[in-house]
């Protein structure tokens, strides 16, 4: 084959050399598909070869007489296949002037990039907030899917409620109340994806309501803020005391409606006193508000019994909101939200606006995984888990590191620590880690307002560490000063 040296728009020119044959190479592969389907094949592979760049801009194409002829198919289907991408603007043409590639492309071959965040490959990842994925239950998981698969009705794979299943609603309506002691009425229930979303429909909900505020704890947990804002809510930080949340800067906010965490506070590690939580109470009905109960890891208590959710105690004051990404994994996405009446109509129609119901298969496997069971026996395997690494911590910290203290309750999934004088400053200590392939948090940056401390203060987390590793990691902290 020849290439013509002038263009569609009249200007002269030798082609690029190899043209036909680089064209036969490209779609040679195609012109072997079946017969049904080659010529969307050969449509698809010339397409690709000029958004890939491999043909590029000014290029001109052999005739459809001679690629047919090299390629051993009908001139009909590269005839086809060149007005077809002409059409698209993928190829130009001029009556007397052949077939050439257009100017118009500018992408390049796409390429999959992960976002999700990732451990840094450290040595020991201290980072809170990850469960062990190890943990996942995976031939029971399959077991109920097998189950669901086999007796869901067809009309449930249509456009769910979008508060959620009726039949997931009602096993975790009676799950929350027989371990959590909520309030759980199925009809004010919202299946969601993990808190975050819950966050993201209450900041909907409280804005309808003319709210533009809400309070944060301070420390607490970073994501909140953007949250919020995203419905157009600001976060307004409140400190903390030994008890909770503090009451005399909560009053003189303009805030009428709080987030916390009462089971285990997030980061601090306290429970909050039984007279806090009925002060919160007695404050959210004050100013008619709201209290937005974060109960993130409330399932793991290792030294007593989980002190029961704050919603119990007036439902229509506290929004309950909790998931499965600590117990099973946050890749599920799976997660739940208790409504107060006032809030219900403006949160489900939030969510049904935003994506038309949580997933029909995944909320049935679920609702089969708590009603057999399944649900309470891996909540259990990991309480001893994380109860045992929790010690691991605590006792590689007293041996390696004299004079350290763990503050906070026995529970969750992280422990504060508090490191003698002489490993700071905070931040020369944090790049010393760094170097020495250790991953860790201060406390600091849990903070609204970050200030520099004489000691050094972390939030350690262990549930996805084993014990050899945990000691690993607090040895190389310690040789690190």
């Amino acid at each position: 084959m020849t290439a013509s040296q002038t263009n569609p728009d009249g200007h002269a020119g030798a082609a690029p050399a190899g043209t036909g044959s680089a064209a036969w190479e490209l779609l040679l592969p195609a012109a072997a598909a079946p017969a049904r389907a080659r010529g969307r094949a050969l449509q698809a592979a010339l397409r690709e070869a000029v958004r890939s760049g491999q043909l590029t801009a000014g290029t001109r194409l052999p005739s459809s007489r001679d690629l047919a002829a090299d390629l051993g198919v009908s001139r009909g289907l590269i005839t086809e296949a060149y007005e077809q991408l002409t059409a698209e603007g993928y190829l130009r043409s001029g009556r007397g002037a052949g077939t050439w590639v257009g100017g118009a492309v500018r992408s390049a071959r796409p390429r999959a990039h992960d976002l999700a965040p990732r451990s840094p490959g450290a040595r020991a990842d201290f980072v809170p907030g990850t469960p062990d994925l190890s943990l996942f239950p995976r031939a029971a998981w399959a077991a109920a899917q097998r189950g669901v698969l086999a007796e869901l009705p067809h009309q449930d794979l249509g456009y769910p409620d979008p508060r959620g299943l009726p039949r997931l609603r009602t096993a975790l309506a009676e799950l929350l109340a027989r371990r959590r002691g909520v309030v759980a009425d199925p009809e004010r229930l919202v299946v969601v994806s993990g808190v975050a979303q819950a966050t993201t429909l209450l900041g909907f909900a409280l804005h309808a309501r003319g709210m533009r505020t809400v309070g944060v704890e301070d420390p607490g947990s970073p994501q909140h803020n953007a949250l919020y804002a995203a419905a157009g809510v600001a976060a307004v930080p409140l400190p903390l005391d030994e008890e909770g949340l503090a009451l005399g800067p909560l009053r003189a906010s303009d805030a009428r409606s709080v987030v916390t965490t009462p089971a285990h506070q997030y980061p601090t590690g306290i429970a909050y006193s039984a007279r806090r939580r009925a002060e919160l109470l007695d404050w959210a009905r004050s100013v008619d508000g709201f209290v937005l109960e974060d109960d993130y890891d409330g399932d793991f208590r290792y030294d007593r019994a989980p002190v029961g959710a704050l919603q119990g105690l007036d439902p229509e004051r506290v929004a309950y909101a909790g998931s499965v990404s600590k117990s099973l994994a946050p890749g599920l996405r799976l997660g739940w939200l208790l409504v107060p009446e006032a809030l219900a109509d403006e949160v489900v129609e939030r969510k049904r606006t935003m994506d038309l119901g949580h997933p029909t298969l995944d909320q049935a496997l679920f609702a089969r995984f708590v009603e057999r069971g399944d649900y309470d026996r891996q909540l259990r395997r990991c309480q001893r888990a994380y109860r045992e690494r929790r010690d691991a911590l605590v006792a590689a910290l007293e041996e390696y590191i004299p004079g350290s203290r763990v503050s906070g309750i026995a529970a969750g999934l992280h422990v504060i620590a508090v490191l003698p004088k002489r490993f700071g400053p905070e931040e020369d200590f944090l790049a010393r880690t760094a170097a020495a392939g250790v991953a860790v948090r201060l406390l600091s940056h849990c903070a609204h307002a970050r200030g520099g401390h004489d000691d050094v203060r972390l939030v350690l987390g262990y549930a996805h560490l084993s014990p050899a590793r945990i000691r690993e990691g607090v040895r190389a902290m310690a040789e690190a000063v």
